[in-house]
């Protein structure tokens, strides 16, 4: 027992002290990891020149999230929030699942909308602030996707998509055993939270969970993971459409992030796509690989580059230059 308690206060000592620990940056690069620890899941927001990383803590998700804070992907503060926590998102139909997979928006009214699962349940939180204070955005308290909504189904990893028109929509669904996943979406009223069309399966080739749309030049990517987020297996797939809804064509050079040759990017998934400055970058997890008794992942960024044709390209997984600063050495607003 007492070997059990020195190995986790060590594991937790080495989780705080890497993540005040900032990224290299030899020469104006960024390397992967981006920040020392363990997290998975990302998603990212940008605020007043200032972006937001929220992530599932590592093994297997925490009593709560993960969150910093950077302007330059260079050096990374750790923050704390009060939503949500495991306490907090408890329903009849929860399971003892903990808190994954966050995906955070600002709406069209301002505020800043969370989709998170816990549980095994999507919860909606909103906050005027990116840290907060956050609270559940349903009045009552409850998940806005229940964990019995598709019992067939794993009812986790909710992405919130707002279009050019400013008509939100929300892609969830995994699969139970690792296997037959499948991806739902709805319609989202004004108030980011109420169901103004039915869920429709809209499942693509090769899905199986962490959904995310991505919309450039009125094409729709619905980009998303494969295999087995424990090994090897897991990469990232992407089919496009002309609408939110499908149909899906599974995209050319699909999968576009996979385990590399040498296997230092190992079951990379569960990723996010923003744009700064014209460029595409791409954020997500893989696996380190040097604990093996445990689901150790770390967050890593790389370009995501597309050609004359609106293939998106297979993402070359080294790093990044250091993102575009203005003149005055803040990030573009």
């Amino acid at each position: 027992m007492r070997t059990i308690t020195v190995f986790l206060v060590s594991f937790m000592c080495l989780q705080l002290v890497g993540q005040n620990k900032p990224a290299l940056a030899k020469s104006g690069f960024i390397e992967n990891p981006i920040i020392n620890g363990y997290f998975a899941d990302p998603t990212i927001v940008k605020d007043k020149g200032t972006f937001y990383i929220y992530a599932t803590k590592d093994p297997w998700g925490g009593a709560d999230l993960a969150v910093f804070e950077t302007k330059d992907f260079v050096t990374f503060s750790p923050k704390e929030i009060n939503w949500p926590t495991k306490k907090a998102c408890t329903s009849p139909t929860s399971n003892g699942s903990k808190v994954w997979a966050p995906s955070v928006v600002k709406a069209t009214n301002g505020k800043f909308y969370m989709y998170v699962s816990v549980g095994s349940e999507v919860w909606c939180g909103v906050s005027e602030k990116p840290l907060g204070p956050w609270k559940n955005a349903k009045a009552d308290n409850s998940p806005l996707v229940n964990g019995k909504m598709f019992p067939k189904y794993h009812m986790i990893d909710a992405e919130c998509f707002i279009d050019d028109d400013g008509q939100a929509y929300l892609y969830w669904g995994s699969g139970l055993n690792w296997k037959d996943g499948h991806c739902f979406v709805v319609k989202l009223d004004k108030d980011m939270v109420t169901f103004i069309s039915e869920p429709k399966d809209i499942t693509p080739e090769k899905y199986f969970e962490a959904p995310f749309m991505l919309k450039k030049n009125g094409l729709y990517y619905l980009m998303y993971s494969e295999g087995v987020c424990t090994t090897h297996t897991y990469k990232v797939q992407y089919s496009t459409s002309k609408s939110p809804f499908g149909p899906w064509k599974l995209g050319n050079n699909s999968p576009i992030l996979s385990t590399s040759a040498d296997s230092i990017t190992y079951g990379p998934g569960h990723h996010t796509v923003f744009k700064e400055k014209g460029k595409y970058y791409i954020l997500y997890h893989r696996i380190n690989r040097q604990n093996k008794k445990e689901l150790l992942r770390e967050l890593c960024i790389d370009y995501l580059n597309f050609d004359a044709k609106s293939n998106i390209l297979k993402v070359m997984p080294k790093g990044v230059k250091r993102l575009p600063l203005t003149p005055k050495g803040k990030l573009d607003k």
